[in-house]
């Protein structure tokens, strides 16, 4: 009698702690970002709406690159990107995916010459990209105000909060405006010693419109160029919306 109500008890429990952990892994999952409501949720454009899919949809970009070195010199190089989406495909676990073609050329009238292969993935909560072997969270649906969440919730690069600003307003870039975009604030801190700033701005029916990352290291080697903002080393990167369609 004592030997099956044991049983019993241990069994339920047994239940109860397989249904646990399933919860447990699911707040870790979904622990590391912080969901907004939106202003006007009837006309909040969907997550999805940011990243087009449609297979032949292309984005070009005007790319700037600053590169400064210890020496004094800096180099600096232009070109445009081209990205396409090729194909869409089921990946390993059974998910749609979508191969992004990505062409570069040094100016106008020249041949696109292939450069790379990118990964995209439309998930219910998230837009998952692959950069050079890792996936980036790009961003948290239904797109809000001020959501938080882990860039690299997929990847093992450390814990990295992106936030989300500017939902639904028109942003300018070059001589376009977009009406609705959203922009990825996924760091922006400066210090006396350096500053390290990544924004991507993303508009409906487009995609990605603008990128900027710099990642500076400011003098610090005497008192005399402290806070003077003067760069021994680092970067700067940026990207500007040239024209878009489809092949």
């Amino acid at each position: 009698m004592y030997f099956l109500s044991y049983f019993a008890f241990f069994k339920s429990n047994n239940v109860l702690l397989k249904y646990a952990g399933r919860y447990f892994m699911l707040f870790v999952l979904l622990g590391g970002c912080t969901r907004q409501k939106c202003d006007d949720c009837l006309n909040q454009p969907a997550g999805s709406a940011f990243f087009p899919t449609e297979v032949g949809r292309f984005v070009e970009y005007d790319v700037r690159e600053e590169g400064y070195t210890l020496d004094g010199s800096v180099a600096i190089r232009q070109y445009q990107l081209k990205e396409v989406v090729a194909e869409r495909y089921t990946d390993p676990t059974g998910q749609a995916a979508y191969r992004i073609a990505r062409f570069r050329r040094n100016a106008d009238g020249q041949r696109w010459q292939a450069d790379s292969t990118i990964t995209l993935r439309i998930l219910t909560d998230y837009a998952v990209r692959n950069e050079n072997g890792k996936d980036y969270v790009k961003m948290l649906f239904p797109p809000a105000e001020r959501n938080v969440w882990n860039g690299n919730l997929y990847n093992n690069a450390g814990e990295d909060n992106y936030e989300l600003k500017n939902v639904n307003k028109p942003y300018t870039t070059g001589t376009t405006t977009f009406d609705q975009t959203a922009m990825v604030i996924q760091q922006n801190d400066s210090t006396l010693v350096n500053q390290d700033k990544r924004v991507e701005v993303y508009a409906v029916g487009v995609g990605l419109v603008y990128r900027e990352r710099i990642q500076l290291q400011f003098c610090s080697s005497s008192p005399a160029c402290v806070g003077k903002a003067k760069i021994d080393f680092g970067n700067r990167q940026y990207f500007r919306f040239k024209a878009a369609g489809k092949e």
